[in-house]
């Protein structure tokens, strides 16, 4: 029984890779729909307008001393998302950019750290590299500042305006 078993394996496993891959090829279909693509871009730019408010200060955990990371860092500039992993001085290592987010809260802002695997910090980093889209991703830049981020009007993405307070177009 062992002598017809591994010829008719080798030929059969090499007889079933040829198939599926000249199937494979010719079932083949634009990645996504422009349904899909709307519907995925929708839910990205919910995620931006969730790292904005959480940027500009909607979770109080955040800060201790009423800081938000708008303070410092309008339109979420200097904040380089596309630099990092990097060196950081005060950390004496190098750093991935959740972390760098979280010693702002902690530190200046006297706050309660994000998880780094949360929504939340997924929210701040699409909001950030949102606006930092088209830059060049540059890890390690540590001794060089980037130039600031051009934000015409608004808050750099599309949103519907809150009604409160005042917002630009």
């Amino acid at each position: 029984m062992k002598a017809t078993f591994k010829p008719t394996l080798a030929i059969a496993v090499p007889l079933f890779v040829l198939t599926a891959l000249a199937s494979g090829s010719a079932s083949a279909r634009e990645p996504f729909s422009k349904e899909e693509l709307d519907k995925q871009q929708a839910k990205l730019l919910e995620l931006v307008e969730q790292g904005y408010n959480l940027w500009h200060g909607s979770n109080p955990e955040m800060s201790g001393n009423g800081l938000a990371c708008g303070n410092c860092h309008p339109d979420a500039g200097a904040s380089n998302p596309q630099t990092f992993p990097k060196y950081i001085q005060n950390m004496n290592r190098v750093v991935q950019w959740g972390e760098m987010v979280n010693w702002c809260i902690q530190n200046p802002q006297a706050g309660k750290a994000l998880a780094l695997e949360s929504e939340d910090m997924t929210a701040m980093y699409a909001y950030a590299m949102n606006l930092h889209r088209g830059l060049p991703i540059q890890p390690g830049l540590a001794s060089l500042q980037t130039k600031p981020v051009p934000v015409k009007y608004g808050k750099g993405f599309p949103s519907k305006p809150s009604g409160i307070g005042f917002d630009t177009k």
